[in-house]
């Protein structure tokens, strides 16, 4: 066993490393990357979540990633790094959990299609420390842990999973299906239903699931911030997964004009595939070979459209192709429940999962599932032809590799094309260590080092204890170990919930009682850097601000009273 698990292990740890070589540590922006990092970096030093620190979410990711900075590795690429073995791990959990089996029984067919499928995943997502990738690893690696313990009668497995399940609602609202799926799954599991237990056992197994829930909540009611995390919670702009329907659009009265709508068709024709071959296996025992012949050329034909339909993806960004994965996933998800006779429990948690994902203000696609919904979707259509028999080890190891090999070839190849978070792969020529040492590894273009080093160049210029730099740029604070005074680290304009705006002024003018204090404001979109366009080498102190929309950042900038300065593409304000 031991020698399964440690080459498992490597594997994951080896594909993790390679992809960070040659995709990940490309690339970088100053918007998203760092923000969790912010978090984890104020929790280090004391700050208590919501009531210190204004968030819209649950801080579990904060508190997950502060294992980030027990690395000896520089902090960001130690980051991308964990993130990057999240995605297989998840991955993994997936599979294990749709076909009931543990990875350490999978031949090499399997585990290379597994390891494709986590490429996938990634697609040109910007690999980082993301509270969506927590939330994902929580909820597969605690449904596979509840129903494989609950198989093997291993209480600790099934223990384990819960706590998972409870951590990940505590990532993101969005997992908050995850709970109430977990105690059916604990009640009603088919393995479930034939154990006795008692009340003390079920008492345990709660207090598991709601451990670190209880211990958050414990921790933030202490310091007096539950009143806030509620009204922060519950202020937030809600989000319902409408992009997984407006894929569709009002125009159902075209759905039998294939041709007036090309963009539906695989997913149409792989519904009827599988409902084909549904009847087929009803009717098996009448029709005889010739049906399995039948099944078997139609199980063929979905798996054939499905890849066509990936291919044609080129894993292009924005990703709103993974939507059209996700019902090709949908289409096949009967077919579960026809061969087995039972409703089709784990197709669905990936949907839910898939679902919980597309729950997001600016990422509202299943894409970080794209991967591990096509692989599914070749393991129902393969479950509706049993008869078909295992090939040669030597040959479905063959069809592994050359699985992995597609998914390595195509990423690679979208990547090298556009690179979601800044300029083409060719372009990305500065080490951001050459900046900042916590950023060693990671590469970028002249205009983003340019960009990051006038930051740097400001704080040694206008040194003071409180530093901000709004309204972007929280990777500053922990690679830079700056301290940001006020509650958000990333003021975008869905992310001011509750009182947080006047939270901002009030902590305007405790600085300008205080002092002490450098208030950099960001003058350069990241949209622009993103394009190439290039960073001015100085601007007036009157220059407008990135989101001067935003009346809350306007108001910060005016607020303060301290001495008006200018400092590379930014403004700030500064006093000593």
């Amino acid at each position: 066993m031991w020698p399964k698990v440690v080459l498992h292990i490597s594997w994951v740890l080896g594909l993790a490393a390679v992809v960070v070589a040659r995709v990940a540590r490309y690339g970088f922006t100053p918007a998203d990357q760092g923000f969790i990092l912010a978090g984890s970096w104020r929790l280090l030093h004391g700050e208590i979540p919501h009531a210190d620190i204004v968030s819209a979410r649950p801080l579990g990711s904060a508190v997950l990633h502060t294992i980030d900075f027990l690395s000896p590795a520089p902090l960001f690429i130690s980051s991308v790094y964990i993130a990057m073995v999240q995605i297989i791990v998840f991955t993994i959990a997936c599979a294990a959990l749709l076909t009931r089996t543990s990875p350490l029984q999978w031949g090499p067919m399997r585990t290379l299609l597994v390891a494709g499928a986590a490429l996938i995943n990634l697609h040109l997502f910007t690999l980082m420390a993301w509270h969506t990738i927590d939330g994902l690893m929580l909820s597969a690696v605690g449904w596979w842990l509840i129903d494989a313990g609950l198989r093997s009668g291993s209480g600790w497995q099934r223990r384990i999973g819960l706590f998972l399940l409870g951590f990940a609602v505590m990532t993101k609202q969005s997992f908050a299906l995850v709970v109430p799926i977990g105690l059916l799954l604990l009640f009603l599991h088919p393995a479930a239903r034939r154990q006795r237990k008692s009340w003390q056992q079920i008492v345990a197994d709660v207090l598991c699931l709601g451990g670190f829930p209880i211990v958050y909540v414990a921790v933030v009611a202490a310091a007096g911030g539950l009143d806030d995390a509620l009204r922060q919670f519950t202020g937030a702009s809600p989000t319902y997964g409408e992009s997984l329907v407006s894929f569709w659009g009002n125009d159902f009265h075209l759905l039998p004009e294939l041709t007036q709508a090309e963009w539906r068709t695989a997913i149409l024709w792989v519904f009827a595939t599988a409902t084909a071959i549904a009847i087929l296996w009803l009717l098996r025992e009448r029709i005889g070979s010739a049906g399995i012949w039948l099944r078997i050329l139609l199980a063929g034909t979905g798996a054939t459209l499905t890849i066509v339909a990936l291919v044609q993806t080129e894993l292009e960004y924005p990703p709103f192709w993974a939507i059209e994965i996700l019902w090709i996933f949908v289409a096949v998800v009967g077919l579960d429940a026809v061969v087995n006779k039972h409703f089709p429990w784990r197709p669905v948690l990936l949907v839910v999962l898939a679902f919980s994902v597309s729950l997001s203000w600016g990422y509202d696609y299943p894409a970080l599932l794209a991967g591990t919904l096509v692989l599914a979707t070749l393991e129902l259509l393969l479950s509706a032809v049993p008869e078909v028999k295992v090939a040669p080890r030597v040959v479905t190891a063959l069809l592994g590799v050359i699985g992995l090999a597609a998914a390595g070839y195509g990423l690679v190849q979208a990547h090298d094309k556009g690179i979601a978070a800044d300029l083409p792969h060719d372009q990305l020529a500065v080490n951001l260590g050459s900046v900042a040492p916590e950023m060693n590894g990671i590469r970028t273009s002249p205009g983003v080092a340019a960009y990051v080093q006038q930051i740097k160049d400001c704080v040694q210029r206008y040194p003071a204890e409180k530093v901000a730099v709004l309204p972007d740029n929280a990777f500053v604070y922990p690679v830079m170990k700056l301290r940001n005074p006020f509650p958000l680290d990333w003021p975008l304009p869905l992310e001011l919930v509750d009182d947080s705006a006047q939270r901002m002024l009030a902590t305007a003018d405790q600085l300008n009682r205080e002092g002490n204090y450098l208030v950099l404001f960001q003058t350069v979109e990241v949209a622009d850097m993103r394009k190439g366009k290039p960073v001015p080498d100085s601007v007036g102190t009157d220059t407008p601000v990135v989101g001067s929309a935003d009346l809350s950042v306007v108001q910060v900038r005016f607020r303060l009273t301290g001495q008006r300065v200018d400092c590379g593409g930014f403004i700030g304000v500064w006093a000593r």
